[in-house]
């Protein structure tokens, strides 16, 4: 498996430090976690059904007229590739690390792209993906600059896969709603905003052809009764999606902040996340897992990626071990 955020089991192993003192800032996740609704023992008892009234919540929630919901994202991520004939395909560089990993195993060919290339190099491509904002970096790529990408691949037949995993803070910024163009997917998950990342939900925004390829191939009842009835409670949850946006916003302020004082400039974030680029990456997440505080870590090119505090003890309790690291750094 590729590295990922979120493993804290294996932070407990290495670090000898119990469970319940970790500080875990390593994945982008929303803190705080939206209400569990009661589930319904029929939910439980029963095999799923599509058009349940998840996919409607769904469609309003996100501005999308078409979706297919998958077990996370991250099995839209897997099966895409094995829709295409191999192929040469672009990534936007640095990337969610499955991603290329995906069409790589699929046995299409990769080149892996910063932005300033891929005006020049989009015309060779089959398939450009990206994320927006990016992951790690937080870089967002305006809506205009993706739909003319968009049209330049479509007119040859060619994909544009755009995740937006880290976009329901920013939902202006979306191209959701052009999705149902040919050659458009759009990635959604729905447990970093609303913090239910052990639910396994994300949803696949194209073309209603391709999603129903696309469902063909996943197969039925990839999504849990249960699960269904807490997406849609949560989608439903106008008041809630106004108070996680604007806390999300105001934790990351403060989290930028806490690492410029600290010396530790982030090169780029989101409302969910901040990115710090530096040579002695390796050695800061290091430095931090000893005190109990797990960051994410990036080699190429060499960064931590931090969460959000979820409380202002959490925060004070970073900024400490950030002051020590900056004494014994000095």
């Amino acid at each position: 498996m590729l590295e990922h955020g979120g493993r804290l089991l294996r932070a407990v192993r290495r670090y000898g430090i119990a469970r319940e003192h970790w500080l875990d800032l390593s994945s982008g996740i929303a803190p705080w976690p939206y209400a569990i609704p009661p589930i319904p023992l029929d939910a439980w008892a029963r095999l799923p059904e599509t058009e349940d009234g998840l996919e409607q919540a769904a469609r309003a929630y996100y501005g999308a007229a078409e979706l297919l919901p998958v077990a996370g994202s991250q099995a839209a991520i897997q099966a895409l590739p094995c829709l295409r004939p191999a192929g040469r395909v672009g990534v936007l560089w640095p990337c969610y690390a499955e991603h290329p990993h995906a069409w790589r195993r699929a046995g299409h060919s990769l080149v892996e792209l910063d932005e300033a290339q891929v005006e020049q190099r989009l015309d060779s491509l089959d398939v450009l993906v990206l994320v927006n904002p990016n992951n790690p970096t937080g870089r967002r790529i305006e809506r205009e600059r993706l739909l003319d990408w968009h049209g330049r691949l479509a007119r040859r037949g060619g994909w544009l896969v755009v995740d937006e995993a880290f976009m329901d803070n920013t939902p202006a910024h979306s191209v959701v709603e052009c999705a149902t163009r040919p050659g458009l997917i759009v990635l959604r998950s729905f447990g970093k905003f609303f913090g239910l990342a052990g639910v396994r939900l994300g949803f696949v925004m194209a073309e209603q052809a391709l999603l129903q390829r696309l469902a063909d191939l996943l197969g039925p009842w990839t999504i849990s009764g249960p699960t269904r009835v807490l997406g849609q409670a949560c989608f439903r949850d106008g008041a809630a999606h106004a108070l996680q946006i604007a806390r999300c916003a105001q934790a990351s302020q403060r989290l930028a902040a806490l690492l410029v004082d600290a010396g530790l400039s982030p090169l780029g974030g989101c409302d969910l996340f901040q990115y710090v680029r530096s040579e002695r990456a390796a050695h800061l997440q290091d430095f931090l897992a000893h005190r109990g505080i797990l960051v994410r870590l990036f080699e190429q090119p060499a960064a931590v990626r931090l969460g959000l505090p979820a409380s202002a003890a959490d925060e004070q309790r970073l900024r400490q071990a950030l002051a020590d690291y900056q004494k014994e750094s000095a």
